[in-house]
């Protein structure tokens, strides 16, 4: 039996930016297969992969404004809406910062590999994958694709151990995480009879009570989800894989990996679960132990690196509170967040990449004393970061951190944001000693930042970065309407503003 043209057409419009992607990908593999020897090919491949992620950010717009509110692909598999967009452009801005703070390093570690960039937009790819995925089956799909460039990525450092160390341990549970989550679509499948999100949805609503194997599919999924945010008490992969992965890579796993798993989180258990209420009590004390576990670890870190990697599993308990509260208000507070933390996180481990070598593993916080004097311009954007991870008024993380205060209180968990401001405040016990070793004290020897420095295009990310971080920590109004107009469209119910910026 053929299907009409029109369903092919309609699928491949609403795969454009993807379709795009892949192609860039494709080139980029014969490109890689010719030129893999010196250092000029590696940055010409970096180029390449930048003007892959522009152009794909640019079919993201023209479909945005083209085919907003028209349906996605065959059997709705594919959604077509706002909220889609919206991550896609984070996707694609964390991968390009990643790359603008790739190109110095890897000349710098002499990881002349420009097969890096490759696995970069494939994990891109697997990350839009997922937030376009409306059956539990595509969404699969794009988790593995990311999943398994990034375990690469995690170990491009071949001649460190601490590298093969961190590849090896997110592989294995990575694997295991995606097993739990295939097992869970098995049971939600054979309870429901579908793997389509707004299917498994309809069927819900109309059973009444939940049988066993429904729940037990959902507590599955949660598992799954919560080992790819790193959510305590399955965040132990996190602190040594981030470690020991290069650093570029870590900040490309903490923003775009982390947003991906957020995005598809919110599409499977809202659309699917919406009219099941025990998801939000086990979300609610998964927020709690995750804001109060990942901050009080980080406060027992010295090295500058596990202590970022720490507070992001701290950010996960941020962003848990906004799942928890659910709606139109949870899902734009999210979208708010997520793009703020993913600025001050790419900052952050940009200037990291400038202090440290061999991976920056031995930075610790003491290393950094007296960088003001010596980097001025480092220093500041470092301190804008950290203020802005810890919520301090006029940065983008005090905007989001007050839109997910009141989606919380909006929803009634009150006491669910009294926790949240609480462990926020636990932060500062961290973030601030790193500010006040940069300008309170003194070097621990003359010239001790001479060689700390960054490349003109890390500059420029770094840049970016901190005007961003600042703009929208003083005029968020744009960022908040954009975060409205696409969280109204995962609702059917809400008013879906569909003009694009």
């Amino acid at each position: 039996m053929s299907l009409d043209p029109a369903i092919y057409r309609d699928l491949l419009l609403s795969l454009l930016p993807e379709l795009v992607l892949t192609g860039w990908a494709l080139v980029l593999l014969l490109f890689v297969a010719w030129h893999h020897r010196t250092a000029r090919d590696t940055r010409i491949a970096g180029w390449l992969t930048l003007l892959a992620l522009l152009s794909t950010a640019i079919a993201t717009w023209w479909l945005w404004w083209n085919r907003a509110g028209v349906g996605g692909g065959v059997v709705a598999m594919i959604a077509a809406d706002d909220f889609r967009w919206v991550a896609d452009w984070i996707f694609l801005g964390a991968a390009a910062l990643t790359v603008l703070i790739s190109f110095a390093y890897l000349e710098r570690e002499q990881l002349l590999v420009p097969e890096y960039y490759v696995l970069l937009i494939f994990g891109t790819l697997g990350m839009m994958v997922m937030a376009a995925g409306a059956d539990l089956m595509v969404i699969f799909l794009g988790l593995e694709l990311m999943s398994v460039a990034v375990y690469v990525l995690a170990g491009l450092d071949r001649r460190r151990a601490r590298s093969a160390e961190a590849a090896l341990k997110y592989f294995l549970l990575g694997a295991f995480a995606s097993g739990f989550l295939l097992y869970g679509i098995a049971l939600v499948y054979g309870a429901t009879g579908t793997t389509n999100l707004g299917l498994i949805g309809g069927q819900v609503g109309t059973m009444g009570k939940p049988g066993v194997m429904l729940l037990a599919g959902l507590a599955l999924l949660i598992v799954g989800f919560a080992f790819k945010i790193a959510a305590v008490p399955f965040h132990m992969w996190a602190p040594d894989v981030y470690d020991g992965s290069p650093t570029p890579v870590t900040a490309f796993m903490a923003t775009g990996v982390k947003a991906a798993a957020f995005a598809a989180l919110f599409r499977v258990l809202n659309q699917a679960f919406g009219p099941v209420a025990v998801w939000h009590d086990i979300l609610w004390w998964l927020a709690v132990v995750t804001m109060i576990g990942g901050n009080f670890f980080a406060l027992g870190q010295r090295s500058l690196k596990r202590m970022l990697a720490y507070s992001s599993v701290a950010h996960a308990g941020y962003l848990l509170v906004a799942v928890t509260a659910g709606g139109v208000a949870g899902t734009s507070a999210f979208l708010v967040y997520v793009t703020a933390y993913t600025l001050m996180s790419l900052g952050a481990f940009a200037v990291l990449t400038a202090k440290g070598r061999a991976g920056e593993s031995d930075v610790l916080i003491d290393d950094l004393a007296g960088l003001a004097s010596e980097r001025p311009w480092l220093a500041f954007a470092l301190a804008v970061c950290l203020l802005s991870l810890l919520g301090f008024p006029g940065t983008a993380g005090f905007i989001g951190k007050w839109y997910i205060l009141i989606a919380a209180t909006s929803a009634g968990k009150n006491t669910l944001a009294a926790i949240l401001v609480l462990t926020s405040v636990v932060s500062a016990g961290y973030y601030l000693p790193v500010i006040m070793a940069m300008y309170m004290k003194p070097p621990p020897v003359e010239h001790a930042h001479v060689d700390v420095s960054l490349d003109r295009w890390g500059r420029t990310a770094v840049a970016v970065v901190v005007a961003g971080l600042l703009l929208f920590g003083v005029w968020p109004n744009r960022l908040l309407d954009l975060a409205k107009s696409a969280a109204s469209s995962v609702y059917p119910s809400a008013t879906t503003a569909v003009t694009p910026p």
